[in-house]
């Protein structure tokens, strides 16, 4: 028995012995409470009941490709390039490039748990087994470069209406590419591009969502995080059916996009623009600058109005924080 089954088998919520997980698998105890190191280790909060065996805090859904399929419209789920789920990968973006010249468009990657989750800068993402939702997708443009300005604003856009789909309320956009709620960093967003740059290109997009939270993992994300437990009530939705929802808002924001760019996005991205009219510090390879949040424009550059005039920021590594 591996990790993989023990969470599986701990995924109803229910507390097993193990002995009972042992006489399963046909193990010794001692290689159950391995693979249970091996969860807690990755930031899964398995309980010890004493007689009464193992436990989780709370029910989880593991992921699934017959499932999350059974959510998505047909029209939806035939567009897909495909459609896969591993219990570990180093990271689903990763996995998609090492594949990007085969996979078709609309390939979909997913994994229980990432080794090397990637975010902004160089960032590294936690990814514990069964608690949140990380997620690739391949897309492929037929023109260059230039036309993908404002991508990763429009993706914002994109997984908004996935979780008011779901009934997440309460989530912004903080440029260029963070969706966060009032007590911190719900998810993020990271683009990676390929190919020609006035040509065929494709572009890998990132996503993870923070589903559930322990206070360990709080601590570990090194600034103020907030899961969609906390905006749904203590329970957050079906992690499959949010895998499905954000499929289904990528094949068809994804669809606008391409006809008409960040356009198609601005004014909703300007409603959910956390930055527009705050005083604001940016920080980056040039020093620092302060002024007030001023929107973005169609290539999806920040705008800052300074002592000096309106400052155009196009490049992402960049630091922003609200003063």
């Amino acid at each position: 028995m591996q990790a993989r089954d023990v969470l599986a088998a701990l995924a109803p919520g229910d507390a097993v012995s193990g002995a009972t997980l042992a006489e399963r698998a046909g193990v010794t105890r001692a290689a159950i409470w391995k693979q249970i190191e091996i969860l807690r280790s990755k930031g899964v909060p398995i309980e010890a009941r004493g007689a009464a065996g193992y436990r989780l805090p709370w029910p989880l859904q593991m992921l699934d490709v017959a499932t999350i399929r059974s959510f998505l419209p047909p029209a939806i789920a035939q567009r897909l390039g495909g459609l896969d789920v591993h219990w570990e990968l180093d990271s689903t973006s990763t996995e998609l490039q090492r594949r990007s010249g085969e996979a078709p468009d609309l390939s979909v990657v997913l994994a229980e748990t990432q080794s090397a989750g990637r975010g902004r800068r160089g960032r590294s993402w936690l990814s514990p087994p069964g608690l949140n939702l990380y997620l690739s997708c391949l897309k492929r443009f037929d023109g260059g470069f230039v036309a993908l300005q404002g991508l990763s604003l429009a993706l914002g856009v994109i997984v908004l209406r996935a979780l008011e789909s779901l009934d997440i309320v309460g989530v912004g956009l903080k440029w260029p590419n963070d969706l966060l709620a009032a007590q911190g960093k719900l998810g993020g967003i990271l683009v990676e591009l390929s190919g020609e740059y006035q040509g065929p290109c494709a572009a890998v997009i990132g996503i993870g969502l923070n589903l559930r939270l322990t206070e360990a993992l709080r601590e570990q994300a090194g600034q103020p995080s907030q899961d969609m437990a906390s905006l749904h009530g203590g329970v957050p939705p079906d992690r499959n059916a949010v895998a499905a929802a954000l499929i289904q808002a990528l094949a068809e924001g994804l669809e606008t996009f391409e006809r008409e760019g960040f356009a198609g996005f601005a004014e909703a991205y300007r409603r959910h623009d956390l930055l527009l009219g705050k005083a604001l510090r940016l920080t980056g390879a040039a020093g620092e600058l302060e002024g007030i949040g001023a929107g973005v424009d169609l290539g999806g550059a920040l705008l800052l109005e300074t002592g000096e005039g309106l400052r155009r920021i196009d490049s992402a590594d960049v630091s922003v924080r609200r003063l």
